[in-house]
């Protein structure tokens, strides 16, 4: 344990405690949001660290009692086995932590392989991640969305959001980051005749939403087109140039927002994607560049794996990097994600702990 680092991050606790208190700071909402969020990040190690120091206390106490009466040699014994649990938890929060926990996301969902089956499957993530997000008490918005002819979705971007600063520093991201990759459906298409079983699969994007100060962009470095909404939205649709595409010339990264009425509002969302995807491409240039020296940053999974498989004749769910099979597929679907989540989330510890970068993929 890092005592040296414990000094530093306990005095940093304190110091965002006085910030919080200061009403000036909340006539900056952006910048209450941040401090909130890392005060909330260091909430259990202070809890940890007070935790421990008092058990030692205790045991000093006890152990002093029971030189001159033996009957405080069983509580003295009871306290010092506490001692190895609290030193491991405080130890494990002491851990460098994914740096994006705290932030929501914005999730991007795009159909692949598979044409019509295909964007059924994405409407059918769509729905479970809305789902586990009610569970959970998170606010969802569609930000952009292009819908197929069936009923599914070819390509769709969501933002899930907690309300207030997450308990723990444990927002969206620290749930949902393992979810980005290939997502590969097996099951029998509606518009199967023959009633064959085809496989078909689904991209998802996971990104850690960026704020403004997050990330600089200089307009002269953007090129910003114009052009008329295609489907579903309002009396604008294919009347007025609403739909906005904003190429990011430096990165070519290319986003485009069609859902708004106004073209105003298509900028704005479309201005929260790309920033959002420029703090991931420079988190990725970050990790590979300090690679060897990075022990708790997991990335997620490379997008061109195939991460998870979802098996409608056997009701079974699988997570290939770590080996999960479960069968109660229709109840990850209805959005109870936690059991998958949950085994993700310990493997990563584990890594963590082993001082591993990274999950095992298998």
């Amino acid at each position: 344990m890092s005592s040296e680092r414990l000094a530093a991050l306990l005095d940093e606790y304190a110091e965002l405690e006085k910030r919080l208190a200061d009403p000036a700071i909340h006539a900056d909402q952006g910048t209450a949001r941040r401090v909130g969020r890392r005060y909330a990040e260091l909430v259990p190690l202070h809890k940890a660290a007070a935790e421990l120091e008092q058990a030692r206390a205790d045991l000093a106490a006890a152990r002093e009692l029971a030189a001159e009466d033996a009957s405080f040699a069983a509580e003295a014994e009871t306290i010092a086995a506490t001692l190895p649990v609290l030193e491991e938890r405080l130890a494990e929060l002491l851990i460098p932590r994914d740096p994006h926990d705290a932030k929501d996301v914005i999730v991007e969902i795009k159909a692949g392989e598979g044409g019509e089956e295909s964007a059924l499957f994405a409407g059918d993530l769509l729905r479970m991640y809305t789902r586990y997000a009610e569970r959970r008490g998170w606010v969802t918005e569609v930000i952009d969305a292009q819908d197929s002819d069936l009923g599914g979705v070819k390509d769709v971007s969501l933002a899930i959001k907690t309300k207030g600063a997450p308990e723990g520093g444990n927002g969206v991201w620290s749930r949902l980051k393992w979810e980005g990759g290939v997502h590969r459906v097996q099951r029998v298409p509606v518009t199967e005749s023959q009633g064959r079983i085809h496989t078909s699969a689904a991209g998802v994007l996971v990104l850690p939403e960026a704020e403004e100060v997050d990330v600089t962009i200089d307009p002269n470095e953007l090129r910003i087109d114009v052009f008329r909404s295609s489907g579903p939205g309002g009396q604008s649709v294919n009347t007025t140039d609403s739909a906005v595409r904003i190429t990011h010339l430096p990165t070519g990264i290319v986003v485009s927002c069609q859902n708004e009425k106004s073209q105003l509002q298509n900028r704005e969302q479309a201005m929260r994607i790309l920033r959002a995807r420029l703090l991931a491409a420079a988190q990725e240039q970050a990790d590979a560049a300090a690679s060897d020296a990075r022990k708790a940053q997991v990335r997620t999974v490379d997008r061109s794996e195939r991460i998870r498989t979802y098996n409608f004749p056997q009701n079974r769910i699988t997570d290939h990097r770590i080996g999960f099979t479960a069968y109660n597929l229709d109840l990850v679907l209805a959005g109870e994600l936690d059991g998958v989540l949950d085994a993700l989330g310990e493997a990563d510890r584990a890594a963590r702990l082993a001082g591993d970068a990274e999950l095992t993929r298998r």
